[in-house]
């Protein structure tokens, strides 16, 4: 693959995680995810052995979401995990991971401020049906397939050591000690395996 179509391939693995963190699963999304298309772009990400175990178990969670019950359920975990704000969620947002403690971190502060200037260096904007503050893992997300396309490769590397890399896992970590389901388990561990296998193939590009 030459460089650009490595990069949309990049572009696209940032873009799916941005969207499964951003909300929870509905119809149009499992109906996304469960097309010709995006099974095979799974199993394409899941020939790499570190993806493989947690993309099969996003896809087997995915099949059994046949019912509006089991979407339900697996809002309900969402909601659980990343909308409400208790020692028992795992709050999606990068201020409270790097500025130590829980409790005293204001949110829209000063991580929300940064990632503001990121967007609006690169004419972006936090979409208005959105109102979560800008340093929420899947702006960040967003931000990075937005760098894939458009930035070269030191830029990438800086912004994703600075402002993903160093929080991740311990987000990936609460994920796995709140989630009662497997699905948000699987998703923040390929996050964290997916960042770190896109952070040494920069790395030993540039």
């Amino acid at each position: 693959m030459n460089d650009s179509a490595v990069n949309q391939a990049r572009a696209m693995v940032y873009r799916l995680l941005s969207s499964l963190f951003a909300k929870e699963i509905d119809h149009q999304i499992l109906h996304e995810l469960t097309g010709e298309q995006a099974q095979a772009f799974l199993a394409q990400l899941a020939s790499e052995p570190a993806f493989k175990q947690d993309i099969d178990t996003l896809i087997s969670v995915l099949n059994t979401l046949k019912t509006d019950k089991a979407l339900l359920e697996l809002a309900a975990d969402y909601c659980g995990l990343f909308l409400v704000g208790s020692k028992h969620s795992a709050s999606p947002y990068a201020s409270l991971y790097l500025n130590g403690s829980d409790h005293e971190t204001p949110l829209f502060g000063e991580q929300h401020q940064q990632m503001l200037q990121f967007l609006k260096q690169s004419k972006l904007q936090v979409q208005t049906s959105f109102p979560e503050p800008a340093d929420h893992l899947a702006v960040i997300l967003a931000y990075v397939e937005h760098l894939c396309l458009n930035s070269d490769k030191t830029t990438q590397l800086n912004f994703i050591e600075s402002n993903l890399n160093n929080w991740l896992g311990n987000f990936a970590a609460k994920v796995i000690e709140c989630d009662s389901g497997q699905f948000y388990c699987a998703l923040a561990r390929l996050t964290k395996n997916w960042v770190a296998s896109d952070l040494d193939d920069l790395k030993s590009e540039s």
